[in-house]
């Protein structure tokens, strides 16, 4: 008796994140680090004299830390468009992949903030029976974002209908 899955055996095309979301988040690691620095230096040069001032500039080493992580955690993230579901991979310490079957999809959303959208960049959000399993793509070119929702919606339709 053989056991797997049967038929497709090719791995899956994975598809990774344009580089604007990459771009968004260290331009905000930047903002708050350099904030947080100023404030660091400038609070501890009043309170404890201006020879402690310049511990502040750690949160410098944040920044430089930060920015290799983000773009780790940037490389990390992509998704399969398979014949039965989507999956989402994503995380660098602690991998995580998820699995979407199209037939359990019952909601696609196109997101996207103020922030968002000053960078051109869309989110998908995939609702599911299950609230633990809901997923979400984030930074996605508006187009393409509204197309894998189109997609999505329309491959759900008919898994859920059994065509």
């Amino acid at each position: 008796m053989e056991t797997g899955t049967q038929g497709e055996t090719a791995p899956p095309e994975w598809v990774g994140l344009p580089g604007g979301l990459l771009s968004m988040r260290r331009l905000l690691l930047v903002i708050w680090t350099v904030l947080l620095t100023a404030v660091a230096g400038v609070l501890l040069g009043l309170l404890a004299g201006p020879g402690w001032a310049f511990l502040g500039a750690v949160w410098l080493g944040v920044l430089a830390w930060g920015w290799v992580m983000l773009g780790r955690n940037w490389r990390s993230w992509r998704y399969a468009e398979r014949a039965d579901d989507l999956l989402i991979s994503r995380g660098v310490l602690w991998r995580e992949q998820t699995v979407v079957p199209y037939g359990r999809m019952q909601l696609v959303e196109v997101t996207s903030g103020p922030l968002e959208r000053r960078f051109g960049l869309s989110s998908v959000q995939l609702h599911t029976a299950a609230a633990a399993t809901d997923a979400k793509i984030p930074g996605l070119v508006p187009a393409e974002a509204e197309r894998l929702r189109d997609r999505l919606t329309e491959l759900g339709e008919a898994r859920s209908a059994g065509l």
